[in-house]
């Protein structure tokens, strides 16, 4: 059932399956809206409740109006829709989140499956020259060069070009707004990096072999930090493995479902 939830000064646009059992919460990326979940929801709704949003200012939630906090967002949509506990489902940013959650509410998480994830705390997760090459094409008002720049970060598997990859350009191209409007307003939450040692929730992560480097570095020492975390290597993933590999994310969040308690 969709549906929009409060959160502080603002809404996010939800979706619950509906189902009995411990759901399953989908925190998208940075570079995608919760769309990218598309390709592994009939999989993961066939066993289990999922509930998924969109960050304010994404696909069909409302831009933000007043500052936020993406951590204290997800804890309002697991409030409104009532489960107790949960298995984070986090890609990139939404990993982030999960991850914060985990240290801040440890008794309200029953797992993490973090799909490329980012950490707060963490320097150096976008390569050298980023920001000044996105100020000059912002500049230039240069969308489509923009697009490019992202595409040949985050998309490298798929030819990192729209006209090779339109479903990750189209992706990609629709979370712009959000990057922008959202600037001033998102909060950054607590550094995390350096706590993941705290986590005690059964944690898969999973990093895309053709991911910046950056990324993967950061990933690898994540998996290294976190108490008992099974690392999983993706052979044809960039920053977007569900699009790439949707039949092992989803078998990798059903397997780490099966052994939380």
């Amino acid at each position: 059932m969709e549906t929009m939830v409060r959160v502080g000064g603002g809404e996010v646009w939800a979706d619950d399956s509906g189902g009995e059992g411990l759901p399953l919460v989908l925190l998208h990326p940075g570079v995608g809206d919760s769309t990218v979940w598309d390709p592994i929801l009939p999989a993961l709704t066939a066993r289990h409740r999922v509930i998924r949003y969109d960050v304010r200012g994404y696909g069909r939630s409302p831009a933000p109006t007043v500052g936020y906090s993406q951590v204290e967002d997800l804890a309002a949509v697991l409030d409104h829709f009532g489960p107790e506990r949960a298995v984070l489902v986090g890609s990139s940013m939404g990993g982030a989140t999960s991850i914060s959650l985990a240290l801040d509410a440890p008794e309200r998480v029953a797992g993490l499956a973090l799909i490329v994830p980012g950490v707060t705390g963490y320097d150096g997760l976008v390569p050298p020259g980023f920001y000044q090459e996105m100020e000059r094409l912002v500049a230039e008002q240069d969308m489509d060069g923009i697009v490019r720049l992202g595409m040949g970060i985050w998309g490298r598997a798929g030819g990192g070009e729209p006209e090779t990859d339109p479903v990750v350009a189209a992706q990609f191209a629709a979370v712009l707004p959000a990057w922008f409007g959202n600037v001033g307003h998102q909060a950054t939450d607590a550094p995390a990096f350096d706590r993941l040692g705290e986590i005690s929730a059964p944690t898969v992560l999973a990093l895309g072999e053709l991911d910046q480097p950056e990324v993967v570095r950061c990933n690898e020492e994540m998996a290294a930090r976190i108490p008992g975390c099974r690392l999983v290597r993706l052979a044809g993933s960039d920053h977007y493995p569900t699009l790439r590999e949707p039949e092992t994310v989803a078998r990798l969040v059903a397997e780490l479902h099966a052994e939380v308690r």
